[in-house]
């Protein structure tokens, strides 16, 4: 029995039909709903503690408001704010506070990413010691210096192994040093954290450019300079953003280590915000401060943006 295996045409040819199962595409609506209806807890968290806080904060900010009677007052809370001298010495000790801090703890958290780049033999070892500091919570950190930082503590026993005089200084009472304690703090808890940023801008450098500067004699400093920090400009701004937003709001390590003094030379905009809130009961004063910081903190970064070039070019 002879079978045809020949192609049949024309009329004996049969065409699909099409009327096989089709997938049905989902619907664009329906996965911009199924998108919003996971983002619903987000949006209710941020939307009442943040945003729904900052319009009753701004709306405080033009009343004279002490807990108990609600009284409009305009714009004097703004003038009496600008006008203040503890905010204008509070605003010089953030600056300070911040150039030192930013400045320090971003070249600390480079230097410790490049290295840890280099290590190849217990590299998540000495990343997680690294980073226990940023893991720590920032009042303990506090207590801790705070306890370092004690007439006859271990700086004043180290310090005074070189300078005697030293031994028993006391460094939180001394309103030249306060500050520069606190500054120490900051420094050693913050750096660990951009100190993993830094490690993940240091992995997507391709390995092939650093293979083809070899080639070329570009080792070493000329690589750093060259490949390294070019291409970390990104990352470098985005560091230098998130630490200048941090310092200019820093509270816990003020309220733990000095509770903004000695003399007021540790006090900030936001530990004098707490102060005018929570014990004077100028909440009117202290909202209208809290925008003032706010409009100064988004000045600080426009600044930034401007001069810092995060573009990339290979």
């Amino acid at each position: 029995m002879a079978i045809d295996v020949r192609p049949k045409v024309g009329a004996q040819a049969k065409v699909p039909t099409g009327g096989g199962t089709r997938l049905k595409r989902p619907r664009p609506y329906r996965e911009w709903l199924t998108s919003y209806v996971f983002l619903i807890p987000a949006i209710i968290v941020i939307g009442g503690f943040t945003f729904v806080a900052m319009g009753v904060a701004l709306f405080l900010s033009f009343f004279k408001y002490d807990l108990f009677t609600l009284q409009w007052n305009d714009i004097h809370n703004y003038i009496k704010a600008v006008g203040n001298a503890d905010f204008h010495k509070a605003m010089l000790n953030v600056v300070y506070y911040m150039l030192v801090v930013v400045t320090l703890q971003t070249i600390l958290a480079l230097t410790i990413a490049l290295v840890l780049d280099r290590i190849m033999a217990g590299r998540g070892v000495f990343r997680t010691v690294y980073y226990l500091p940023a893991i720590t919570s920032s009042v303990v950190m506090g207590l801790i210096f705070s306890w370092l930082f004690t007439p006859g503590g271990w700086v004043g026993t180290a310090v005074g192994g070189v300078f005697p005089g030293l031994r028993n200084f006391g460094w939180l009472l001394d309103p030249g040093t306060a500050l520069p304690a606190i500054m120490t703090t900051t420094i050693w808890s913050t750096a660990a954290t951009f100190m993993i940023v830094f490690v993940s801008g240091l992995q997507d450098i391709p390995a092939q450019l650093y293979e083809a500067a070899r080639i070329d004699g570009a080792v070493g400093w000329r690589s750093l300079w060259n490949i390294t920090l070019p291409l970390l400009r990104p990352t470098i701004f985005l560091v230098t953003v998130l630490g200048t937003i941090g310092t200019l709001q820093v509270f816990d390590q003020v309220y733990v280590m000095t509770n903004g003094g000695p003399l007021k030379s540790t006090l900030t905009p936001v530990f004098l915000i707490y102060t005018e809130a929570f014990r004077d009961y100028s909440v009117g004063l202290a909202c209208a401060e809290a925008f003032i910081l706010f409009l100064i903190i988004f000045t600080f970064t426009l600044i930034q943006r401007r001069f810092i070039d995060t573009t990339i070019e290979y």
